[in-house]
């Protein structure tokens, strides 16, 4: 599954670059990309896991950048 993600507020080009990182070392996570200008993300993982991924990378957004609000 594909899906973009909506990053409200994300106001760090090097905080985009640490939480794609930090997403990429999901488990499962086939491809994600982070565009700081159009503060969107874009997740690619498993269709049957890809909840729970979400999930946790909506958390590690939360610890890195606590300010971003993440839609979708």
């Amino acid at each position: 599954m594909k899906k973009t993600i909506q990053l409200i507020d994300l106001d760090c080009a090097h905080c985009a670059d640490k939480i794609q990182k930090a997403i990429q070392k999901i488990n499962g996570v086939d491809h994600v990309s982070v565009n700081f200008l159009a503060q969107k993300m874009v997740l690619e993982a498993a269709d049957d896991r890809f909840d729970a991924i979400l999930t946790e990378a909506k958390s590690l957004i939360h610890k890195i950048e606590p300010d971003v609000t993440v839609k979708g």
